[in-house]
Parts: C-alpha cells; structure tokens; sequence
C-alpha cells in the first residue's frame, strides 16, 4: 500500500509553488538508487548520534542495497519506491542540516552584494567574481538544476532550496 503524504498547503498556494518551482532534471535509474542510498544515510546521521551506533546501522543500510543489487527492472522500480517511502516513514522530525545550507544557522548570514550595487556604474574591476550565487552560497550552474537567476523557492519546512 503506497504511503500518502499528507496536503497541508491550498491549491492556490501549491499553484504558485509549482510556478516558481524549478523543474527537476531527468536523470537515470542508476543515480536514483545513489541519491536513495545518501538520503539514507543522512537520514541516519540526524538520528544516530555515536559514531559507532552510525557506521553500524550504515553496514546495515548497505547491505540492503547490496542485497537487491541485480533485481530485474520492474522489481527495481519497485524497490526503489518503497525505499522512498520508507525513507519518508522515518523521516526525523528535525533533520541535521549543514549550517551554511538552507535551514541551517549561517544560512544567508553574509550574502554578497549584488555587482550592480557594488559597481552602479558597469565599470567591474578585472578580479570582480563573473558568477551569481544560490542562496545556499553555491555557484549557479543551469546544468546542474541549481540556478538561482530566476525566482526560487526556499522550503524552510523541508530545508532545502527547489
């Protein structure tokens, strides 16, 4: 039985959100399972404090992964959407978060001026950074999914930027 998550937000405002939302990259099976296996594991380090207590449950987690290595596509798929409810499931209620990320306590601390404030007139000396930061103080890269040069949207109840 999939798990439902649960709607707190009203249409209207899931309708600006899906507006500012930048849209997700396509990428392959492969690094779903990649992304499944880190979120695991970050998940575990907001709730297994000790070091050991944590390199422990982490044989554990990949063990289970190493378990279903060669399952057939269908399987797969499967596996790989109970993963993500299961990850859901056990989701901690306050997730460790870096603290320069968004959600964390230096996040936009000291942003940069933008060089159209620093330089009113044009004129960018010749060692001026040429980039645009995220608001989580990574460079902006369109490849990446990470651009920050339109509208985006800080999730400051799932902390994190989409």
């Amino acid at each position: 039985m999939p798990l439902i998550r649960p709607q707190n937000l009203n249409d209207a405002f899931q309708a600006g959100v899906q507006y500012a939302k930048q849209k997700p990259v396509a990428i392959p099976h492969n690094q779903e399972v990649a992304r499944l296996y880190r979120h695991s594991l970050r998940l575990m380090l907001s709730w297994a404090i000790d070091r050991d207590v944590f390199n422990d449950e982490a044989d554990k987690i990949r063990a289970r992964f190493d378990a279903n290595r060669g399952a057939s596509p269908a399987a797969a798929a499967r596996l790989l959407q109970e993963g993500k409810d299961e990850l859901y499931e056990f989701s901690h209620p306050d997730p460790y978060k870096i603290p320069y990320m968004p959600g964390g306590s230096k996040f936009m601390r000291n942003p940069p001026p933008p060089m159209s404030v620093c330089f009113p007139d044009g004129n960018l000396p010749d060692d001026a950074p040429r980039y645009t930061v995220n608001p989580d103080m990574s460079i902006c890269r369109p490849e990446t999914g990470r651009n920050a040069t339109g509208s985006v949207l800080v999730d400051f109840y799932k902390k994190n930027m989409e």
